[in-house]
């Protein structure tokens, strides 16, 4: 979203013949290290890489190569993703598979490291973050907001770079392990040591972490619950570096013949509604594709509240027709989607962990204004034990 020790970006590499085994020869490493940058090589986007744009996970790979570098290896089709050409802006996916040609010395020269000051204020922010914490794990409620790890736009203020403030102690920060879309709020895990870090990069991989959503959409999904597996396929970006890129549904008996669609899979549940206007959804997402909750909640006519990106008003919607700007004065224009639980077995304790993220104030006011309790609702939806 792999694992090996941290590549400098504050996340986990999972690169294949990227990682080090502990004790290993240092020169011998460097050696190899040399014959690998003189060649081509294919590298794996790990579980906790993707859903980034490419120049932004080379440049965690390869800190020392410039940007213009790597635009330049784009237009001239030496750098490649899953044997096709890419734009600097591409959005990867975990387990997609990255064409590096010959770098030469370049890559081997360190790069200079810039240090961004976390002020007192970020710092503060960030640790009131933390609503789960032990010696291995920390689990934070990301504000809508606040990007995961920084990329186009986005600033050098984001979890990734404020993970100095939450070493509580330890030599080392903590390491990211999955994202959140920037205005996603919710549960977001962090490992403190390698060794978590790996194990819980594992478990994303092979879907043994259980992650359930809450969203307040546009009308009342019927019937009350199922899956949608809308294939996605990458929408290029009006802007330059592409930032209006979105996904794109298609339709499951076409995946397999549309080049570059990815299969995709959300079971959602209707947990109360408005009448016809809005309904509370749980969503779990059984893939995870970039934008997926909200490209598929919105391809079904019910996109997510506050969602301008997929539920404009020319959104066909099953609600009032307004989309994602529902209207009314008690509702926030803001995304209404929350990473609600995360449910995963502790890699060192063995022990199943539940975390769960109270809502963001946005969210609390929308559902005080509608009268929805938060009490009311199930822990996981899915699995309700037979009455």
């Amino acid at each position: 979203d792999g694992a090996g020790p941290d590549c400098g970006g504050g996340c986990l590499c999972g690169l294949v013949g990227g990682a080090e085994p502990w004790g290993a020869d240092v020169g011998a490493m460097d050696r190899q290290r040399g014959i690998r940058m003189s060649r081509v090589q294919t590298l794996t986007v790990a579980e906790g890489d993707g859903d980034q744009r490419l120049d932004r996970w080379f440049k965690q790979v390869f800190p020392q190569i410039p940007q213009g570098r790597i635009e330049k290896m784009c237009r001239k089709g030496e750098l490649r993703v899953d044997g096709g050409r890419v734009k600097t802006a591409t959005r990867l996916e975990a387990g997609q598979k990255v064409r590096i040609p010959p770098l030469g010395e370049e890559a081997e020269t360190p790069a200079p490291k810039y240090v961004r000051k976390i002020t007192k204020s970020d710092a503060e922010m960030i640790k009131a973050c933390v609503i789960w914490k032990d010696e291995h794990i920390i689990a934070l409620n990301k504000p809508s907001g606040l990007p995961s790890q920084g990329g186009s736009g986005q600033g050098d203020r984001h979890v990734d770079g404020l993970t100095e403030a939450l070493m509580f102690g330890y030599k080392d920060k903590p390491k990211l392990v999955h994202r959140l879309d920037k205005d996603t709020s919710g549960v977001l895990l962090l490992a403190r040591t390698d060794r978590v870090a790996r194990a819980l990069s594992e478990a994303l991989r092979h879907r043994n972490v259980r992650k359930i959503y809450w969203a307040a959409v546009a009308g009342v999904p019927y019937p009350r619950a199922g899956s949608i597996k809308y294939g996605l396929l990458k929408a290029p970006g009006r802007g330059r570096g592409g930032e209006a890129e979105k996904m794109r549904c298609i339709h499951p008996s076409e995946v397999a013949t549309t080049e570059g669609a990815k299969r995709a899979h959300t079971d959602y549940a209707v947990l109360t509604n408005l009448g016809t206007r809005m309904a509370w959804l749980a969503l779990v997402p059984i893939t995870g594709r970039t934008h997926q909750l909200r490209a598929h909640i919105a391809e079904v006519g019910h996109p997510i509240i506050g969602d301008g990106k997929y539920g404009g008003s020319q959104q066909e919607n099953l609600g009032d027709g307004w989309g994602a700007g529902i209207g009314g004065d008690g509702i926030s224009n803001k995304l209404h989607l929350h990473a609600r639980t995360i449910i995963f077995e502790h890699p060192i304790t063995k022990k199943e962990i539940t975390i769960t993220a109270p809502l963001p104030l946005h969210m609390q006011k929308t559902w005080e204004y509608v009268g929805w309790d938060v009490t009311h609702a199930p822990l996981d939806p899915f699995n309700m034990p037979d009455a």
